[in-house]
């Protein structure tokens, strides 16, 4: 738990981490989130007449929710009292609602902010509510998880839901420059020199996250300063080698980057898809999980326009196997690209999806007894497969005049071929089939 002396300690404060001493002490120092907060907005406007309400806070890491909330505290001159999810259990939960429901009646507001929300249970989340619906606290959950997911209703619904988003290059390098000016808690009194171009590259670097470019900044400025108070691109070389891209494995990245993949598999945009691959291979996706995927891909979207892309799929996932990585991922590359440049049908997914359906309402319905099997005399005697007609003794190779389906539920398609690759040909010779099965099938009475 955390409850400064002050919502702002003092940022002179040398050993405090450069993020830390720039962190924005009014709306109009924040950088990015000009949806949310730009001058006129509805929320710009209720925090600068400190009225605040209960909401959570969905965005990106270092986008400012944080800050925000110390903010609404500030403007609506409210206690700020600070939790971790990661860190504090429900008897330190309960301890702090019951100070806020003291302080509440001795007539000061909280503003309680619980950083990393979604990884409290549903029990945790639901000793919040009395205290929100009797105004006891001002609840501002922060959360880089979708709270749709991650969230109960019930929270939900007591809440107002922002979405943060990652900041801009142009936004982070802004305050870069803030921090390289400023005098009195920056790094104004050191000095360094850097050229526009170096500050984009941190800001790149930084993904987003204007916590980590600053950090970044301050890394590359204790360097420089051995070496002429200037940020050079050799300097950014040792503070950048390691950076990596923010991708969760298990969040919502992860499900919209997959999501992104398949749709342009889909799209047959062999360009984006591959783009999504390679983002994801870079975030350290495993290649395997992607394997399985795009064998998905070649049986849900591709089908029986091209039954040559699922043999493929399976095949670069065996050479994956085979060759392990780096080798491995170009034969999952050649696969993504097959799979987007070549013709597309659901027509078999949606097939099996109809037969699934009609095979769950109707029931348990008996086999017709010209289809059924008989193996013994007694079997024979009580009249199964009789009638049926062995379609290789019948002109034409196909016995039209027999139904395949139970007597109650008549013929029924699912299959409909679409026009787009060898699906053009089968829908040539099944729609012949079926017109003359069901004349013959009507003929028979």
């Amino acid at each position: 738990m955390t409850q400064p002396d002050s919502l702002f300690p003092s940022l002179l404060d040398e050993a405090r981490p450069l993020a830390e001493r720039m962190r924005p002490r009014a709306l109009s120092d924040m950088v990015g989130q000009q949806r949310l907060l730009a001058e006129g907005t509805a929320l710009r406007r209720a925090i600068e007449a400190g009225r605040i309400h209960s909401m959570v806070l969905w965005g990106p890491p270092g986008c400012g929710k944080t800050t925000l909330a110390l903010l609404l505290a500030q403007y609506a001159d409210a206690e700020f009292i600070s939790i971790s999810a990661v860190m504090a259990g429900l008897p330190e939960v309960r301890k702090v609602l019951q100070e806020a429901e003291a302080r509440f009646q001795g007539g000061r507001r909280t503003v309680l902010f619980v950083d990393e929300v979604h990884r409290f249970n549903k029990i945790q989340q639901d000793a919040f509510l009395p205290f929100i619906e009797r105004g006891s606290i001002t609840f501002v959950g922060a959360t880089t998880e979708n709270p749709s997911f991650e969230l109960n209703s019930a929270l939900l619904s007591r809440c107002r839901v922002h979405v943060m988003e990652a900041l801009a290059v142009d936004d982070i390098v802004s305050a870069l420059r803030q921090a390289l000016d400023d005098q009195a808690n920056g790094l104004g009194n050191a000095g360094i020199e850097v050229a526009d171009e170096r500050l984009a590259e941190i800001a790149l670097a930084a993904d987003g996250d204007v916590r980590r470019a600053l950090t970044l900044l301050e890394i590359a400025a204790s360097i420089a300063s051995e070496d002429a108070n200037r940020i050079t691109e050799g300097t950014l070389q040792q503070v950048l080698a390691d950076r990596t891209r923010r991708f969760d494995k298990r969040g919502e990245q992860f499900h919209d980057q997959i999501s992104a993949l398949h749709k342009n598999v889909r799209s047959s945009n062999p360009d984006g898809a591959l783009y999504w691959f390679a983002r994801m291979l870079d975030g350290g996706c495993d290649p395997i999980y992607l394997a399985r995927r795009l064998t998905r891909m070649a049986v849900e979207d591709i089908g029986l326009a091209d039954p040559r892309a699922l043999q493929m799929a399976t095949d670069a996932w065996d050479a994956y196997d085979r060759l392990g990585s780096p080798e491995g991922e170009l034969a999952l590359a050649q696969v993504v690209i097959y799979l987007a440049s070549t013709a597309k049908s659901n027509a078999a997914y949606t097939a099996y999806k109809a037969a699934v359906s009609d095979a769950t309402s109707f029931g348990t319905m008996d086999v017709p007894m010209h289809l059924r099997n008989a193996p013994t005399k007694l079997m024979k005697s009580l009249g199964y497969a009789k009638g049926y007609q062995y379609d290789h003794d019948v002109d034409g190779g196909v016995a039209l005049s027999q139904s395949g389906f139970p007597d109650a539920m008549g013929e029924r398609v699912y299959y409909n071929p679409v026009d787009r690759g060898l699906e053009i040909r089968l829908k040539e010779k099944l729609d012949a089939l079926r017109n003359a099965r069901a004349k013959a099938l009507h003929d028979k009475g």
